[in-house]
C-alpha cells in the first residue's frame, strides 16, 4: 500500500470555540500578515479609525498608496480576518476586526507567567518625552 503524503496538523484544544486565532497555526496566520510594514500601518490606522472604519480612497491617501498595492494588501490582512470590509453606496469602508485583534492578544498572554499572578502589565506603557541634549 502506498503511504499518503497528506500532513495532518494538529490544531490544539481551543480555549473558545469560537476564538478567530485559538492555536499556534491561527496566531501565525495572522502575525505573518502582520509581518509586512504596509499591511501594519494599514492595520494600525484602521484600529485608530474605530469600527466605523475609512474608505479605501482615505487609506490610500493617508498612507500614500497606489490602488492596486492598496487593494493587494486589504486582500492579505482580510484574508487574515484582520480586516472587514462593508459597501456604503458607492464606497467600500474597511474595518478592524477587534475581536481578531483581541484573540491574538490573548493567544499570546493566555499562560503569561505560567498561569500564575504577576506584575507584568500586557498595557503599552505611556511614552516618554524626550529632552533634547
Amino acid at each position: 500500500m502506498a503511504k499518503s503524503n497528506v500532513v495532518v496538523r494538529d490544531r490544539g484544544s481551543a480555549q473558545s470555540s469560537n476564538a478567530l486565532v485559538d492555536d499556534g497555526y491561527g496566531a501565525v496566520q495572522v502575525l505573518s500578515a502582520l509581518a509586512q510594514e504596509t499591511r501594519l500601518a494599514i492595520f494600525r490606522l484602521l484600529v485608530q479609525q474605530g469600527t466605523e472604519g475609512m474608505a479605501v480612497g482615505e487609506i490610500g491617501e493617508r498612507l500614500d498608496l497606489a490602488g492596486a498595492t492598496l487593494s493587494f494588501h486589504l486582500k492579505e490582512l482580510t484574508h487574515a480576518k484582520l480586516v472587514s470590509a462593508r459597501q456604503a453606496g458607492r464606497f467600500i469602508f474597511h474595518s478592524a476586526n477587534y475581536r481578531a485583534m483581541n484573540d491574538l492578544i490573548d493567544y499570546l498572554t493566555r499562560n503569561c507567567c505560567g498561569g500564575t499572578t504577576c506584575d507584568i502589565t500586557c498595557a503599552p506603557s505611556p511614552k516618554r518625552k524626550r529632552t533634547s541634549s
